[in-house]
């Protein structure tokens, strides 16, 4: 379990660098200021979510049920909050109408702060 939480961790990691230097160079050309700002919070948290998993991959141990769930909660969160994020970022570009996304980033933002809370409830 520890490596697929570390490569988990790399991948978000690697993934939040390629789409932030493209955030800052070539999506600059093509979103507004403020769907830039909205594209770098879900690269933000999507990196923050990657520290978060490579620490729990190099010191626990995963024998705990409340440790992979707070894996599968931050994971997933950390997709549905980033990835609703950068297409809704992206839907006046594409000239779509992505709105049904909108109730999606938050209910990634609660799935990461349970995976936090089940952290919490594995050191009590």
């Amino acid at each position: 379990m520890n490596n697929i939480v570390i490569i988990t961790a790399a991948l978000l990691g690697a993934l939040a660098i390629i789409l932030g230097a493209f955030g800052a160079h070539a999506f600059k050309k093509i979103l507004s200021p403020e769907k830039l700002d909205s594209f770098e919070v879900g690269v933000r948290y999507q990196m923050y979510a990657a520290i978060t998993l490579l620490v729990l991959g190099l010191n626990l141990s995963f024998e705990y049920q409340s440790e992979r769930v707070a894996y599968y909660l931050i994971t997933s969160g950390s997709l549905l909050f980033s990835v609703s994020i950068y297409f809704l970022s992206f839907a006046e570009y594409w000239k779509k109408n992505l709105k049904f996304l909108g109730p999606i980033t938050p209910l990634g933002g609660l799935l990461m702060i349970l995976g936090w809370i089940a952290i919490i409830i594995r050191f009590l």
